[in-house]
Parts: C-alpha cells; structure tokens; sequence
C-alpha cells in the first residue's frame, strides 16, 4: 500500500513538505482508539532471537530508526507502534536554530537517495529534553544525537556537546556524538585527531561523573581514508568510547544514475541512500576486523532491504539504522528485516 499508493503521493510533493505530513498524519492516526495497536499489528515483530544486548543495553530488535527523522522528539511514542528497536533523536544543539535556507532537502528517485543540507535545525536541547520527559512509551530505548550550534566557533565546540549531554542524559539511553554533517561550516574539522580527543574527554568527564554514565558513541563520515579510520579506533580506545556510527551522509558524487548536471544544481549536501550502501559496509568492515570486533558499531547507510540489513550485519554491526531506506520503501521495511533476521 505505501509503494503504491503513499509513496507517489508524497513524492509529488517537496521533500521537506512531505516529511511534515508524514510526521502531521501519524500524530493523528496515534489519535485515533485502537489505530496504534493496528500499526503494532501491521508492522510490529517480536522474537526473542532479535534481541541484543550491546554496549549494557537491551534492545528488543537490531533496528533503529537513525538521526535526522525526529530530530525533535515529537513523534517517539508514534514510532515505537512502527517495530523499531529503538530511535535516535535529533541531531539536537545547545540553543535552537533553524537550519539552512530552504530548499534544503531534494530526492534522487533513480538512485534512491536524498540529498540534504539541513544544517542542524532543531528547536534546542531543552525544549527536547522536556519533550523526551513526557513521552509514554518507556520501553523505546532512545539515542541522543548532539552537535554544536552553527555560530559557536569551533575552539568552543565542546562546551555545545557538554551542555547538550548535560540537558539530555536524563531523558536518552545512549549518546551519539556528531562530528561528521557536511552541512554545518567546519564541523568535520572536529573530526580531527587532537581536536576530537579533547572534545570526547570533556564530555566523558562529564559522563564518568554521573552515579549512572551513557555509553558515548561517535558518528564517523563514510569519506575518511584507512588512516583516518586508524586514527578513529585510537581515539575510541583513548576516551574509552562505547561504540561508532558508522556512516554518516556523503559529499561524494560518484557512480550515481542521476544527471550529474541536476545534481550539481541542488549544490552542497550529504548524500545517503543506495549511493551509501558498499562505502558504508567497507567502513563498518574495515572497523570491526581492525577492533578485533572489541567495539560495537552502529551500521547506517543504504540500507533499502533485507539482504543490505544482512550485509551490514555480516560486516561487523551489532545493530543497524534506517533513515533514506524507510522513506523509499516505507514502514514495512522494519518488519521485513526483523523477520528475516529471525529466518536466518
């Protein structure tokens, strides 16, 4: 029903446009008496196989929901009836801002995939925090993806990833540390060596204080070089990270099915989707065999299908994010990996 019926409707609307009346139409079906049981029916699956105990946490399934979709927390108890494992709120700054001038968010239907230049517009830490504290559903396990606002330099960056640890950590189960958007001016410069192991002790310093610490991740490009990556697993090991998300979107360009003349007219962004799928899986490889496995990695990137879930999976992940491959092939996509996980 959604890819024949949902899906064109929506894709003949703007992106962005879309994506509110998604959002609009499952804040009201969540209204309506029995229609949140329905869509636990319809797309909700539970096997006592899929669960996964990763970095202390239970999760009742490997599959996420990744950044970037609820970037405020407004629909977490309507996408727990959609059978995630568990969701990743944000990426949520200190103060609110609103992203870049739009448009900002564009498909590219013959490759599967999204560009997007959204640029962090969230309505800020606090009102996301007091959002996440009224939430009903208790047994979603969420994910906090923090980032610095747009006009904090990066030499004050940590102070923007502190003060967001500091207004969350009561209301998430995990941290997810984001260095890695192209869409915010200089943040990948944060991904560099000296400024990224400063930037994660002050955060851990806050979090061993804790009577209770989060695990703290850390969401990686999928265009660093090995080195880079080197350097990334040295880093994890130097702040005693939890875990990665491995990958964030891409600034490459290469192989797509697009007119390279279209896709230079939407300019900059981070590409993700089936474009993503083998780069994502090398990286999330290349860590896991260089760990020894000894460090969880959260999988992400063009997952559109079971056989990608698998992939990325076989690679090393201990659990797997959807965000471009639930918007091309809709809810059901949840249920259809978790199934065939339980299959084998």
């Amino acid at each position: 029903m959604y890819k024949s019926l949902v899906k064109p409707l929506l894709f003949n609307l703007d992106a962005e446009r879309a994506h509110h009346l998604v959002f609009d139409n499952l804040r009201r079906a969540a209204r309506v008496p029995g229609m949140p049981a329905l869509l636990r029916t319809l797309y909700g699956f539970q096997h006592p196989s899929l669960e996964r105990e990763v970095f202390g946490l239970k999760f009742p399934n490997p599959v996420g929901l990744a950044a970037g979709f609820d970037k405020n927390a407004a629909l977490t108890d309507e996408l727990a009836t959609l059978g995630f494992g568990f969701v990743e709120i944000g990426t949520v700054t200190p103060r609110p801002q609103p992203g870049n001038p739009t448009p900002r968010l564009f498909r590219l239907p013959q490759d599967e995939a999204l560009l997007n230049r959204m640029g962090f517009n969230n309505e800020g830490a606090a009102v996301v925090a007091a959002r996440l504290a009224q939430r009903r559903n208790r047994q979603l396990l969420i994910g906090g993806n923090i980032g610095k606002n747009k006009d904090t330099p990066n030499e004050r960056a940590a102070d923007d990833y502190v003060a967001c640890f500091e207004a969350l950590a009561e209301v998430v189960d995990y941290f997810v540390v984001n260095v890695s958007s192209p869409n915010t001016p200089n943040l990948r410069q944060l991904q560099e060596k000296k400024p990224l192991i400063d930037l994660l002790q002050q955060v851990q310093a806050r979090n061993k204080a804790r009577p209770t610490p989060r695990p703290l991740l850390l969401k990686i490009a999928p265009d660093l070089t090995d080195s880079q990556l080197d350097d990334i697993l040295e880093i994890a090991r130097e702040t005693r990270l939890s875990g990665l998300v491995a990958t964030n979107t891409t600034i490459s360009r290469d192989n797509l099915r697009t007119e390279a003349a279209h896709v230079a007219s939407l300019g900059a962004g981070g590409l993700s989707g089936r474009p993503l799928r083998a780069r994502a899986t090398e990286v999330i490889r290349y860590l896991h065999q260089k760990s020894d496995g000894g460090l969880p990695i959260i999988g992400a990137g063009g997952i559109h299908s079971a056989a990608d879930a698998q992939e990325k999976l076989a690679a090393g992940a201990s659990l797997i994010q959807l965000y471009t491959g639930f918007i091309y092939e809709g809810p059901a996509l949840v249920s259809q990996i978790n199934r065939s996980l339980v299959r084998g």
